[in-house]
């Protein structure tokens, strides 16, 4: 591995300002590509991802019907080339939820160099979305307390 130019503490830092700032307008931007080397890879509950361009193009699909977006990072570990971190996600889309608010925890796993090349983030899928679809929400809502019992 080529020797980095930033530390891993700075890494993170860059990342978790990317989450916390992106947006509708930005997220094709260059401060995507200052935290992401160009053969990225992302992966969560929903989708994988390859490339800066395609992650680009998936932020801009995403960023753009959601209302709102924030991110409150918490806890951290950081070695010499990778993290996890956890946080909160707070969203707001107009088809979820009547337009309101959700908020839900994930953590996120990052490998890097210089720039993140992996990137998995960890969520309950149902929290995210599922749960605020109308009558598909009402019944995930109804099984999770079933299998609770």
């Amino acid at each position: 591995m080529a020797s980095s130019a930033k530390s891993p503490e700075q890494v993170v830092e860059q990342f978790k300002t990317l989450y916390q700032t992106l947006n509708a307008s930005n997220c094709k931007s260059d401060i995507v590509d200052g935290v992401y080397r160009q053969d990225v890879l992302f992966q969560d509950s929903f989708h994988r991802i390859e490339g800066l361009d395609e992650m680009k193009e998936y932020f801009n699909a995403l960023y753009l019907n959601l209302k709102s977006s924030e991110f409150v990072f918490h806890d951290q570990w950081i070695s010499n080339d990778s993290a996890m971190l956890t946080w909160t996600m707070t969203y707001a889309h107009d088809r979820l939820n009547k337009g309101r608010d959700i908020s839900m925890d994930g953590s996120t796993e990052i490998r890097f160099d210089d720039k993140v090349f992996y990137h998995k983030d960890y969520f309950d899928g149902g929290s995210l979305l599922y749960e605020h679809v109308p009558v598909l929400g009402t019944v995930i809502k109804q099984l999770k307390k079933y299998m609770a019992k």
